[in-house]
């Protein structure tokens, strides 16, 4: 098998090449002003990634907001992928993931009350419409690829089992573009790290990010930590054999199928692709293991559309924190204060 794929990556090499070809003239003709690029007297922070998905945009924005909002007003802006709405949207309590996209609705739910989350493709006119509400800074996701808007900090983010730079352009790899976009980053944040990465590991992934960003731009390092169970019906217990099927849509489910195997009874895991949206054969299909269904916080939020009377739906939260004492909210806080050219 693992023959099979690498003669087909190289076969598809001729193809990275041209897609990475396009890419560089495409950020080219930014970079010299051909295409408009906006900033803004708001702050912006962009959060996104070289690679195409799963390295952990979401949690990030999380901690983001944890960090900021007792400083600043916040609002959140995506895309809000697998929407079948179009245009500019604040998020109200009617909303669904059809009319928000999954990950905007996950954010609404949990800091509603707190952040101004909003939806638009167009995002240099959605953030003029953001700060009609006065916020004080506006949290791009996924918006490294987006160059029409000129974020105020820009931070990459790269999968510690994926890292960019041991990657090549789609189609034979899974970049979005060429290693040196991460020129681009004001930091890189290398996501999903052992809780055990030693100094000496650190200092050689900051040395090999280094050889693509520009000089003196720092490196931070961030792991993720999952909290226990919470059912979807308040008082549900959990089973005691905690024997759990899986449920996941996710661009890459082995960080979560992992850690659950080394938590619980697995008896299998139901993997759906990146964003999917389920269905009511989806449904009867997970009820039918006849155990207890353990997903994630991305998918609960569309899950929770099904009738749960019969269920026992469990999710596990998430959460990024940062081993290096303070040193990326030093940082970020340190360039917020810095006054805009």
């Amino acid at each position: 098998m693992r023959s099979v794929l690498l003669l087909l990556r190289r076969l598809l090499f001729p193809f990275s090449w041209l897609y990475g070809a396009v890419t560089d003239l495409r950020n080219l003709l930014y970079d010299n002003g051909f295409y408009a690029v906006h900033s803004f007297d708001v702050r912006t922070i962009g959060v996104g990634n070289l690679t195409v998905g799963g390295t952990g945009k979401t949690p990030h924005i999380e901690y983001l907001i944890r960090l900021l909002k007792p400083e600043y007003a916040l609002a959140t802006l995506s895309r809000g992928y697998g929407r079948k709405t179009t245009g500019f949207r604040i998020a109200t309590e009617q909303d669904t993931a059809e009319t928000l996209g999954d990950e905007p609705l996950q954010l609404f739910q949990k800091f509603g009350r707190e952040v101004t989350v909003c939806v638009g493709e167009k995002r240099a006119e959605a953030i003029p419409l953001i700060t009609e509400k006065n916020p004080g800074i506006v949290l791009l996701d996924d918006a490294f690829q987006h160059r029409p808007v000129k974020p105020f900090v820009n931070l990459l983010l790269t999968d510690f089992n994926r890292p960019f730079f041991q990657d090549i352009p789609f189609p034979a790899g899974n970049l979005r573009e060429r290693r040196h976009g991460a020129r681009r980053a004001d930091a890189v944040i290398v996501t999903k790290c052992p809780d055990e990465l030693s100094q000496a590991e650190r200092d050689d992934w900051s040395h090999r990010i280094s050889r693509y960003t520009r000089p003196g731009t720092p490196v931070f390092f961030s792991s993720i930590r999952y909290g226990e169970p919470v059912p979807v019906r308040p008082g549900l217990p959990f089973p005691k054999e905690r024997e759990v099927t899986l449920v996941s849509g996710l661009a890459r489910p082995e960080l979560f199928e992992r850690y659950a195997k080394s938590r619980f009874r697995v008896a299998s895991h139901l993997a759906f692709g990146d964003h999917h949206a389920y269905t009511s054969e989806d449904w009867q299909r997970m009820t039918a293991t006849g155990k207890a269904l353990l997903t994630t916080e991305k998918d609960v939020v569309k899950l929770r559309a099904f009738p749960q009377e019969n269920a026992s739906l469990f999710y596990l939260p998430i959460e990024v924190y940062f081993p290096e004492q303070g040193a990326f909210d030093t940082w970020l806080r340190s360039r917020l204060s810095v006054n805009k050219a």
